[in-house]
C-alpha cells in the first residue's frame, strides 16, 4: 500500500516537473506559421458551420414537409443570425460607465 502510494506520489512530481520548464519563444516563421494555421481553421470551421447549417434546414424541410402530409401545421421558430463583430468596437477602449445621477435626472433644470 505505502509503496503504491509512493510511486503515484513519485510519477506526479515527475509529471510536473514539465509543467515548470520554460518554453522559449517562438522564431518570426514559427509565429507566421502558427496565424497561417490559425487562419486556415477558422476558415474551415466557417465552412463546417456552414454545411451543418444547410443540413439541418434540409432535415427541418423534411419534417415540414412530412407533418403537412399528415394534416400538421408546422410553423419554425424563426431565428435571426447574430451580427458580426465590427472590428473598430473591439479595438476601441472600453466607455467608463456614466453617473447614475447624470444618466436619469429626477427633476428638470430650472430655467434661467
Amino acid at each position: 500500500m505505502k509503496h503504491s502510494q509512493f510511486a503515484l506520489l513519485l510519477a506526479l512530481t515527475v509529471a510536473s516537473a514539465g509543467a515548470w520548464a520554460k518554453l522559449t519563444p517562438l522564431s518570426e516563421e514559427a509565429q507566421a506559421k502558427a496565424s497561417e494555421a490559425k487562419a486556415k481553421a477558422a476558415e474551415a470551421a466557417k465552412a463546417q458551420a456552414e454545411l451543418l447549417g444547410k443540413s439541418q434546414d434540409r432535415v427541418a424541410e423534411k419534417y415540414i414537409a412530412a407533418q403537412k402530409a399528415k394534416g400538421i401545421t408546422v410553423k419554425p421558430t424563426p431565428i435571426v443570425p447574430p451580427a458580426p463583430p465590427v472590428a473598430t468596437a473591439a479595438a476601441a477602449p472600453p466607455a467608463a460607465p456614466a453617473p447614475a445621477a447624470a444618466a436619469t435626472p429626477s427633476a428638470p433644470a430650472p430655467k434661467k
